[in-house]
């Protein structure tokens, strides 16, 4: 039986991106500034204040963590707090930040931009390789959001929020090319708006819907809903697999500015669920 609950003391202004590494979760607190920690066991939680907007953080082979944000990507270092500037490919657009960002199985990263004043079409979502160049791989886009690739790594999932679809792209891990982009789901009917999104071991997508306050499990391949978890969170942003087998399912939140909410901007984690997640991959930095 699925068990919900939330866990932790942080309340985020807006909670995003949620990576497992290490018994730990990681995610960021979007308007909150921060890169976050939680260790669900020990109840310790750590968070860096990195002085802008942060829309990801996916954790390095060097132990450094990738993020980006407002002035594009940077590495914040765990240890002492610092941060390392790397490009901002966007320095023109001064209403866009850096949004969804994952690692692809081989170690790339994808991350992608919002345009915060929500003009269509001004983001970008980008690749950066392992000698940290970067180069636009796909637009224009207005809301950059869930990435997730299939467990052989052939397949990319990506969400464009504003479009309610979620596209598939033939994923080339030699060159980290991607072709082609068919939307393989319609939610437009669904409540909410599609967020962040994380795949389990039977290829089977789970999207976080913002403004609708719960994830949905989806089939790709058929466009059938196969499962729902309804969250007590009207802003419910994004999800990943973790814990000690890999299959408790954590959840980010933001505070409804709408509405008085007792528990948005919590982090929540789901148990009891049949299936699991993959292991997170690092972006291969050393």
């Amino acid at each position: 039986m699925k068990k919900i609950e939330p866990i932790g003391t942080r309340i985020s202004k807006w909670g995003e991106g949620p990576v497992w590494l290490e018994n730990s979760l990681y995610y960021v607190d979007i308007k909150g500034h921060s890169v976050c920690r939680l260790d669900p066991q020990t109840g310790e939680e750590n968070d860096w204040n990195v002085g802008e907007e942060v829309g990801f953080v996916v954790p390095c082979a060097s132990g450094k963590l990738l993020c980006g944000g407002d002035n594009g990507f940077f590495t914040l270092d765990k240890d002492d707090g610092s941060i390392t500037r790397i490009a901002d490919p966007e320095p023109n657009l001064p209403n866009n930040r850096f949004n969804d960002g994952k690692c692809s199985p081989d170690g790339r990263l994808f991350a992608g931009t919002i345009a915060t004043d929500k003009t269509t079409g001004a983001a970008r979502l980008y690749r950066m390789d392992f000698d940290l160049s970067w180069k636009e791989v796909f637009g224009p886009v207005t809301n950059s959001n869930g990435l997730a690739w299939t467990k052989d790594g052939k397949t990319l999932y990506y969400i464009d929020s504003p479009s309610k679809e979620v596209k598939r792209f033939d994923y080339d891990a030699n060159t980290g090319g991607i072709i082609g982009g068919n939307a393989v789901l319609d939610l437009a009917d669904e409540l909410g708006i599609p967020d962040g999104m994380t795949i389990d071991k039977e290829d089977q997508l789970w999207i976080a819907f913002c403004h609708g306050g719960r994830v949905a499990r989806f089939d790709p391949k058929t466009g059938r809903e196969t499962d729902r978890i309804e969250i007590p969170a009207h802003e419910t942003t994004s999800c990943t697999f973790g814990g000690p087998t890999g299959q408790d399912l954590y959840i980010t939140t933001g505070i409804y500015l709408k509405d008085e909410e007792d528990q948005g901007g919590r982090v929540f984690v789901v148990k009891g669920l049949p299936v699991g997640g993959n292991t997170v991959t690092l972006f291969k930095d050393a």
